[in-house]
């Protein structure tokens, strides 16, 4: 291994001209030991002519040329003559390949500040562009779906299968014990009212009305839009920075049917039957504290068969339908919309999350209306049909 040893002699002559010699080998190990005394001398004499003496370098690398550049431009800056001699033929070839103009120092520009008017704009943009988007998004998906259903040869049914098991089967532990725990504490909650007026048992039909309407295809939708929809989304996104989207584009295949599809249609399938699961095991926590409480198992059920029925279950299973849409859809497009950066990656995760469960609510709330004004009209149809007939 080769020493890297380099020395740096200064002197200003009576006439005031600075000379620097340097001599050794300039390379990427020893430039940085001279560099700061080269341009304090520099800075120190200023001298209207300096002579660089590099008769004595052995060997010099792009990191010495980059310091020869470095006094070029100083020099040119403030008007001073500049003499580099004794440098070999192969350096001078590569010194002269840079332009010492082309190396200013650049002086960051101060953030400008925005108004108020300004701001509003900027988000607007971003809400309209954000929602032009997600339309464009869903045309193209449910195209996608169309040609699945007329078609449905054309999905890759073994990746569907595979993703199935990873986002729907693989998330059955966590939903079974959060919907355990949210049937416990409500049970436990309900409880404490009723018992005023000896009214446990009535906890029951509010366990199995709340986890089969609400909290069951809720909960499930939550869980899935934190574990399901962030997978998605940064799957999506390391592909989309990795360039590989654009190789599938290139290569003629859609994205949105080849990645997107078989990821929406696992989810539409899985979302049904995790719910299911989710009620059961709702059901099953509110059953430990009436069974606390004294309360035979058979009544708990018979008051579970008396509250509820099949309409409440499959209200529920609906809902689940357009939360696994709404779960897989946003977490697709935000990892197909990932920008290029180290962070972009988690931008897309963050935002598909957020956005996934924001409108899993709002979904949730447009359910609920519309389920009260069917309840609402089937009841007043109910009473016109009585009266007809009396």
């Amino acid at each position: 291994m080769i020493e890297s040893r380099v020395t740096l002699n200064t002197e200003v002559s009576k006439d005031g001209v600075l000379t620097i010699t340097i001599s050794g080998r300039l390379d990427s190990t020893s430039t940085g030991n001279i560099w700061q005394g080269v341009i304090d001398a520099l800075e120190r004499a200023s001298s209207k002519r300096v002579v660089v003496d590099t008769s004595e370098i052995d060997y010099c690398d792009g990191t010495g040329i980059g310091l020869l550049v470095e006094i070029q431009r100083r020099q040119k800056k403030t008007g001073s003559k500049l003499e580099i001699s004794g440098l070999r033929d192969e350096y001078q070839k590569l010194l002269d390949f840079f332009d010492p103009l082309e190396f200013e120092e650049s002086r960051p520009e101060k953030s400008r500040k925005t108004n108020l008017t300004e701001e509003v704009g900027r988000a607007t943009f971003s809400v309209w562009d954000n929602i032009r988007s997600q339309v464009a998004f869903l045309g193209e998906l449910v195209a996608a779906l169309y040609l699945a259903a007329r078609n449905p040869t054309v999905v890759r049914w073994k990746d569907a299968f595979l993703i199935a098991e990873t986002a729907g089967v693989n998330a059955f532990p966590i939903v079974a014990l959060i919907s355990f725990l949210i049937g416990l504490i409500m049970a436990f909650q309900a409880a404490i009212p009723m018992k005023q007026f000896g009214a446990e048992i009535f906890v029951a039909d509010l366990i199995a009305l709340s986890t089969l309407r609400e909290l069951g295809p809720l909960m499930t939708a939550i869980v899935m839009a934190g574990r399901t929809s962030s997978a998605f989304a940064a799957e999506l996104g390391t592909m989309k920075v990795n360039e590989e989207v654009d190789a599938l584009t290139t290569m003629g295949l859609d994205p949105v049917r080849f990645l997107v599809l078989t990821r929406v249609i696992a989810t539409l399938f899985m979302m049904p039957l995790i719910t299911i699961f989710a009620n059961l095991f709702g059901i099953l926590g509110g059953s430990v504290v009436l069974l606390s409480m004294g309360y035979p198992l058979n009544t708990y059920i018979d008051r579970i068969i008396q509250s509820a029925d099949y309409v409440d279950l499959l209200g529920g299973l609906l809902k689940s339908l357009a939360f696994g849409l709404i779960v897989a859809g946003i977490g697709c497009s935000h990892g197909l919309r990932t920008r290029t950066g180290a962070s972009a990656v988690g931008d897309s995760t963050t935002k598909a999350v957020v956005s996934g469960i924001i409108m899993i609510i709002l979904t949730d709330g447009l359910f609920s209306v519309v389920y009260f004004y069917l309840v609402s009209v089937r009841e007043f149809l109910s009473v016109i049909i009585v009266v007809c007939y009396v």
